[in-house]
């Protein structure tokens, strides 16, 4: 699916890989320097070497842009997570609670780009579609593998949904200084107590 959860008309050329990839990095190096505001599409256009019509054919709105943004990213982090899983032997509610604390500090370490990514996956109409999906999808695929799951079931599925949205909410509170990094990581460690009782044999 294209970033407007379009079907593409075919897959993309190595020149146009490069082209979305070159688009991709100067997003985030504008997010990274001054957050969401600074996003803006004739800057990108600029600063990737391409027409700001070729842009707009990538990506139809800062938030598509965006959305597309996070999901390369956190695809990036899960394969980093699997390659070094955390707490091994451990309880997968703690395993959990472990790499949720990871995924926090990688955000930690560029605060404008988390707050860009954050914004945009929170506000994004449904047009942003596919990838503010898929970078859903992603977050619980994560949770799911801390937590040992491969084949999960609904109530498992709803403890982990609870999980996430209370990480959501504490990286929020974060970012915009209503919680210390203590909180919101005490408060997912607490949600994270729903892991074990769901997956007992974890």
């Amino acid at each position: 699916m294209t970033a407007g959860g379009r079907p593409p008309a075919s897959p993309l050329t190595e020149r146009q890989a490069a082209r979305r990839g070159a688009i991709l990095r100067a997003g985030a190096r504008l997010a990274a320097r001054g957050g969401f505001d600074a996003v803006q599409m004739r800057d990108v256009a600029e600063a990737a070497g391409v027409a700001l019509g070729t842009l707009y054919r990538y990506f139809p709105s800062k938030s598509h842009l965006l959305a597309a943004l996070a999901r390369d990213l956190l695809e990036r982090w899960r394969t980093a997570l699997l390659a070094r899983p955390s707490g091994p032997g451990r309880p997968p509610g703690e395993r959990v609670a472990a790499t949720l604390a990871r995924t926090s500090r990688l955000l930690r370490r560029e605060p404008h780009l988390a707050d860009a990514l954050v914004r945009a996956l929170t506000f994004a109409d449904r047009g942003a579609g596919s990838d503010g999906d898929e970078a859903a999808r992603l977050v619980t695929a994560i949770v799911l593998d801390a937590a040992g799951a491969t084949r999960p079931s609904a109530a498992q599925l709803s403890a982990v949904r609870v999980v996430t949205h209370t990480w959501h909410a504490a990286t929020v509170a974060e970012l915009t200084g209503r919680a210390t990094p203590a909180r919101a990581a005490a408060d997912v460690a607490t949600a994270c107590g729903l892991i074990d009782r769901a997956f007992p044999d974890g």
